[in-house]
């Protein structure tokens, strides 16, 4: 009988502890996120220009090591 209550007791606990471990309010989720806006100077220079000097930057790098 002892264990049979502290078995009920341990899923209680679990099962109240599962309905709190949710997503917080006040956190940002997927359904917060909007589309990139390519009329937005800053969205394109983040998105698009950066990566690409980085690609290069990378590459420049990996060669220079290569020829060495």
């Amino acid at each position: 009988m002892k264990y049979i209550l502290t078995l009920v007791f341990s899923l209680f606990c679990l099962g109240i502890s599962s309905v709190y471990g949710q997503i917080p309010t006040g956190v940002p989720g997927p359904e917060d996120n909007s589309k990139i806006d390519l009329t937005s100077l800053a969205d394109i220079l983040i998105y698009i220009v950066m990566p690409i000097i980085i690609i290069l930057l990378l590459l420049f790098r990996v060669r220079k090591n290569k020829n060495k």
